[in-house]
């Protein structure tokens, strides 16, 4: 596993704990890239660019929700360039080095070899990196279905249907929900052999209530 994707793991896991529940996915994809980039003083700098490529150029809802939790100063949104504050100490105590952290940020931004259409919705982004963050070079990708919605915000339930759709449009060729270990276990489209069953499309993948 890359230095890039683990990074971006642990930090997938740090927000999970440090941010509220509500938060959103474009929030979380947010506070990502500044985390990843602040200094060792919390301060961060995002040029109009990043946040544009992102769809999030303007999104002052989301910068509320940061700031609402506590998690960031709300910045100046008139200017070109944002300067941000993060106030949770976490973040001041990162490791490795700035210049590891940052390719992490840049890789999150596009997570080989899952890759999500431009135009994706931020909750598919984020489900899609989360996947790419727990994706091995081997053809056996796992993780349990507890962390992989705690890590999205999301439900069992609503984690289900975003994997549902990233078969729908080819992120995934197939994914499978191991009911009794609770494991989730997910194909990708450039690899021949597949890594377990392909799940009929009417079927449900967890238990009902």
């Amino acid at each position: 596993m890359s230095d890039q994707r683990v990074r971006v793991r642990e930090m997938l896991t740090y927000l999970a704990a440090a941010l509220p529940r509500f938060t959103s996915p474009a929030g979380r994809l947010l506070a990502l890239q500044c985390a990843l980039r602040a200094d060792t003083r919390g301060q961060v700098q995002l040029p109009t660019g990043l946040l544009r490529g992102m769809r999030l150029h303007g999104r002052k809802e989301v910068w509320e929700e940061l700031a609402h939790g506590g998690w960031l100063e709300m910045p100046d949104l008139r200017l070109a360039r944002l300067a941000v504050r993060l106030f949770d100490a976490a973040v001041l105590d990162q490791a490795p080095g700035r210049g590891t952290r940052r390719r992490a940020a840049h890789w999150a931004l596009r997570p080989a070899p899952l890759l999500p259409p431009p135009a994706a919705p931020h909750s598919l982004q984020l489900t899609t990196l989360v996947l790419a963050a727990h994706t091995c070079v081997q053809d056996h990708h796992s993780a349990d279905m507890d962390v992989l919605a705690r890590l999205c915000g999301h439900s069992p339930h609503q984690t289900a249907d975003l994997l549902d759709r990233l078969t729908a449009i080819r992120v995934l060729t197939a994914w499978h929900h191991r009911r009794d270990t609770d494991e989730v276990l997910w194909q990708l489209p450039h690899e021949r052999k597949p890594t377990h069953p392909a799940v009929h499309p009417e079927q449900r993948h967890l238990s009902q209530p």
